[in-house]
């Protein structure tokens, strides 16, 4: 996971290498991992994934962070993603499959529609420490 900064970094321009090495140490002993799609050696899409119980859906899926690089969008590359993530979803008896995507993220939104998916409430944050943000 840790090679795949750059594409990373094509959402968090600015993370660095050290925080993104500690963020996945905390993360992935909590049921998260990464899909990623290659050309030629170079990763084109990629999704984190966590799984959980919560009291109002049972077990989900949760897509994190999903990017799919710029020279490569309209090419498919989120579809996979997206079918990839139902399978495992699917395979783990999930309930549904939950996502976040800022309010202001059009494409995303028509794309996330596409797919199935739907807005069901809101995501609220209260942010206390604007510096530590990626």
């Amino acid at each position: 996971m840790l090679e795949q900064i750059e594409i990373i970094r094509h959402l968090y321009p600015n993370i660095s290498d050290e925080k993104y090495k500690s963020y996945l140490e905390a993360m992935i002993p909590n049921n998260y991992t990464q899909i990623a799609i290659f050309e030629n050696e170079i990763c084109v899409g990629l999704t984190g994934l966590w799984y959980g119980i919560k009291l109002w859906s049972g077990k989900y899926m949760e897509i994190d962070n999903f990017i799919v690089h710029p020279e490569h969008r309209s090419k498919g590359i989120g579809k996979l993603l997206t079918d990839y993530v139902n399978q495992k979803a699917t395979a783990l008896d999930c309930t549904m499959i939950v996502l976040d995507a800022y309010t202001q993220n059009f494409t995303a939104h028509r794309f996330y529609y596409s797919q199935g998916y739907y807005p069901r409430g809101f995501h609220f944050i209260k942010t206390l420490n604007e510096e530590g943000l990626s």
